[in-house]
C-alpha cells in the first residue's frame, strides 16, 4: 500500500501543477518537503512502537496516510495541498519505519534472509500505483476522485489486514527475540549500513526524478520514450528484489553488495556516456538488476544487532537514512542538473555506486542467517 500510494501521488504531481498553477520550483520543494517530514515521521514512529508495538504503529501509520491522502485530494489552493503533503510525508515515515519492523521481526521467525522479497512488493505497489493513475487517466477520472479512491483503497486494506500483522507476543516479545541483560550499542556500529542506505535511495531518487528529463532534455527524445527509462530501472528493480533472498542466501550479504553495486556502476556508466536515448534506457535497466536489492540488506544486516524493542528504535532510527538519501538524490542531483546539465547530474549516484563496492566490507561475508544470534552475548540493544 505504501508503494502504490507513494507512486499515485508522485505521477499525479504534474497535474496537481496544472491544477494550481504550480512552478518547477514548488514542485521540487514538495518532494522535499514530503522527504524531511517523513524523517519526523520515523522518529515519531520509534515512540508509537516503544509505546505499544510496530503492529499499532503501522496500523496508525496506513490510517494516516488515506487521511493525508484525502487532504491532498480536497486541498482548495496552494498552502492547503502543501500543508497536506507535508502531513502524508509525517504518514510516510511511519509506514516506512513501522513495515520494515514487522519485516525483520518476520525475517527472525523464518532464520533466513526474506526482505528483498518485501522490497520487491513495494516495487510492485508503485508499479500498480503508476497503472492505477494511467487508468484513471483513461477513463477521465478527475484528479480529485483518483486520489480519494486511492486513499480508500489504502484505508479499507489496511483496515482488513492490520489484524493480520505481528502483534508484540509474536514480534516484540516473541521467542525469537527473548534478550537477557544485552548490552547497548553504539551508533557506530549501525551507521555504516546507515550511510549504504542513504547512498542507495539517493541513487534511487535521481533516476526517479531525472531519468525523464535526462532523455527528453539532453538526448531530445519524445515524452513517451523518456518515460521508458523509469519503467526500465523499475521492471528490472522488481525481477532483483524478488530474485534477491536466493543469492543472498547462496553467496551471502558481503558478495550480494559488491557485485550488485559494479552492476550498478556499468549501468550509471553508461547512462552518462549515452550518445542516444535507447543506449541510456539500457543503462538504466542495468542499474536496475544492481541497486535496488542493497537497501533491504542494510534492514537484515541491522537486524542482527539486537532484537524485541530494540530492534523497533534501530529500524526507526536506520531509517532515516532513507531520507538522507532521498534529499540528496532529489535536491543536490537536481541543483547540478540544472546547471550543468543532466548527463553531469548523473555523476553523483555513479560515484555513490563506486562507493558502495568499498562498503560491501562492513556486510556478512556468510550467506544465510536472517535470525539473529541466539547467544546473548552477541546480541545489544539501542541506547534509550
Amino acid at each position: 500500500m505504501q508503494g502504490f500510494f507513494f507512486a499515485v501521488v508522485l505521477t499525479q504531481l504534474p497535474q496537481q501543477k496544472d491544477r494550481f498553477g504550480l512552478t518547477d520550483g514548488v514542485i521540487v520543494g514538495s518532494v522535499v518537503l514530503v522527504s524531511l517530514l517523513a524523517g519526523g515521521g520515523s522518529v515519531a514512529a520509534e515512540r508509537l512502537a516503544l509505546r505499544w508495538s510496530s503492529q499499532v504503529t503501522l496500523r496508525i501509520g496506513l490510517v494516516l496516510v488515506a487521511l493525508t491522502g484525502t487532504g491532498i485530494a480536497l486541498a482548495p489552493n496552494t498552502a492547503g495541498l502543501l500543508i497536506a503533503l507535508g502531513c502524508y510525508g509525517i504518514a510516510v515515515g511511519i509506514v516506512d519505519a513501522s513495515t520494515n519492523m514487522q519485516a525483520v521481526f518476520i525475517q527472525h521467525g523464518y532464520g533466513k534472509f526474506i526482505l528483498s522479497s518485501f522490497y520487491a512488493a513495494w516495487s510492485a505497489g508503485s508499479i500498480i500505483g503508476a497503472l492505477y493513475v494511467s487508468a484513471c487517466e483513461a477513463l477521465a477520472v478527475t484528479l480529485r476522485e483518483s486520489l480519494l479512491g486511492a486513499a480508500g483503497i489504502v484505508l479499507v486494506v489496511g483496515l482488513v489486514l492490520g489484524p493480520r500483522l505481528l502483534g508484540p507476543q509474536e514480534a516484540e516479545a516473541g521467542p525469537a527475540e527473548e534478550v537477557v541483560d544485552p548490552p547497548p550499542i553504539a551508533l557506530r556500529v549501525y551507521l555504516p549500513f546507515g550511510i549504504a542506505m542513504a547512498l542507495v535511495f539517493a541513487i534511487d531518487l535521481a533516476v526517479g526524478n531525472w531519468s525523464a528529463l535526462y532523455l527528453s532534455d539532453d538526448l531530445l527524445a519524445s515524452s513517451s520514450t523518456a518515460a521508458l527509462a523509469l519503467a526500465a530501472y523499475q521492471g528490472t528493480s522488481l525481477i532483483a528484489r524478488l530474485t534477491g533472498d536466493l543469492f543472498v542466501r547462496r553467496f551471502g550479504p558481503r558478495r550480494v553488495v559488491r557485485t550488485a553495486a559494479a552492476i550498478g556502476v556499468v549501468g550509471l556508466a553508461t547512462v552518462i556516456a549515452a550518445p542516444s536515448p535507447v543506449v541510456a534506457i539500457v543503462g538504466f535497466l542495468i542499474a536496475g538488476i544492481g541497486m535496488p536489492v542493497i537497501a533491504p540488506l542494510c534492514f537484515g544486516e541491522a537486524g542482527q544487532l539486537t532484537s524485541g524493542r530494540g530492534l523497533d528504535a534501530l529500524i526507526a532510527r536506520l531509517n532515516l537514512f532513507n531520507y538522507a538519501g532521498t534529499l540528496v538524490g532529489g535536491g543536490v542531483v537536481g541543483a547540478l542538473a540544472a546547471g550543468f546539465g543532466h548527463r553531469i547530474g548523473f555523476v553523483i549516484p555513479l560515484v555513490f555506486a563506486a562507493a558502495l563496492i568499498g562498503l560491501a566490507q562492513v556486510f556478512r561475508n556468510r550467506p544465510g542467517g536472517g535470525k539473529h544470534p541466539t547467544s546473548s552475548g552477541d546480541r545489544a540493544l539501542l541506547d534509550q
